[in-house]
């Protein structure tokens, strides 16, 4: 499509939207090669410490080094109270390129606070050094670990659930998809939290119509963030990259499912839920008005970013209920 004839996403976004565009592109911005992934990661991490200051504070926080298959994995454990009646893992977006624990950190303090359950974060292994499904293998690997050494942790590994923005949230769900296929036994994943994905879509009207600088998601950026995680390009069609290739009909964990109105990726949270609500599989879907993709980062000056976050922490509590 001709970059003319798309939406003019940046006069339709609301004001606290337009307000952080405008505040993000006052910062310097660093000219990086494409292929320079440290320098990317460097500068993404140090532009993030601004979005993660405030929020909530843990009752206590831990990072620790879990041994998988793959070498070892970090993580951090975010304990809101003493006790807790669940654990969330949360996988970080980033277009399997970018992100950490402390790119994210905010994000998952929020979760903590407003679920009141356990969180913990998982800084997998990023493209293009590591390869799909590398990044799924790492975090069952966690899972495992986690649910065997929950008592001496002091965990609650009974119900747990993943949580994830972006590329997070495609990890997330092709992760839960693993462990139901391969039967593996880490606690019942009892929902997923999934913020403005991808999941499998190579075209749509979503990808036609928005995308650009202000969000690094043009055509271009999103076969590039591809070519980074895939290691073949027949890996497109995998039942863990391309989840619509998934069993979807039938023992899918309840999915909170979010969007941005203007964000690419749209149709491809809006494919998800309808795929899953036609087959009577338990799922919510929830666009946020005005928004465009990562906007869950700055919750410290948005507060629709603050309430998708809330949003997605309520509907794991009501399913812990259930």
């Amino acid at each position: 499509m001709k970059p003319e004839n798309k939406i003019r996403v940046l006069d339709s976004i609301s004001s606290e939207m337009r307000e952080i565009v405008d505040f993000q592109a006052s910062l310097p911005q660093p000219s990086i090669p494409a292929d320079d992934y440290p320098a990317q990661r460097r500068a993404y991490c140090a532009e993030r410490r601004y979005w993660n200051e405030g929020g909530p504070t843990m009752y206590q926080t831990d990072d620790l080094m879990v041994s998988t298959s793959w070498g070892n994995t970090q993580t951090r454990i975010y304990r809101p109270r003493v006790q807790s009646e669940a654990t969330l893992f949360y996988i970080h977006g980033g277009g399997f390129i970018l992100g950490n624990l402390d790119t994210h950190d905010r994000i998952m303090r929020l979760l903590a606070h407003y679920s009141g359950c356990t969180v913990i974060g998982v800084d997998y292994s990023l493209s293009p050094e590591a390869h799909f499904p590398q990044a799924i293998e790492e975090i069952v690997c966690v899972c495992q670990f986690y649910s065997r050494n929950a008592r001496s942790l002091s965990l609650n590994m009974t119900q747990i659930g993943f949580a994830g923005d972006s590329a997070g949230a495609m990890i997330s769900l092709a992760t839960a998809l693993w462990i139901r296929n391969k039967g593996i036994r880490c606690g019942k994943v009892s929902a997923l939290l999934l913020w403005y994905g991808l999941y499998g879509l190579q075209d749509s009207v979503s990808r036609r119509l928005y995308g650009g600088s202000w969000d690094g998601l043009t055509r271009a950026d999103l076969e590039t963030y591809e070519a980074a995680y895939l290691d073949k390009v027949e890996e497109r069609e995998s039942p863990y990259y391309c989840l619509f290739n998934n069993v979807l009909t039938e023992g899918v964990a309840p999915c909170f499912i979010a969007s941005a109105q203007y964000d690419p990726l749209l149709d491809d949270s809006e494919a998800l839920y309808k795929t899953l609500q036609a087959h009577g599989q338990p799922c919510c879907y929830r666009m946020y008005s005005g928004t465009l993709h990562a906007f869950l980062h700055y919750s410290r000056r948005m507060p629709i970013a603050d309430e998708a976050i809330r949003d997605g922490a309520h509907y794991f509590i009501l399913q812990l209920k259930g």
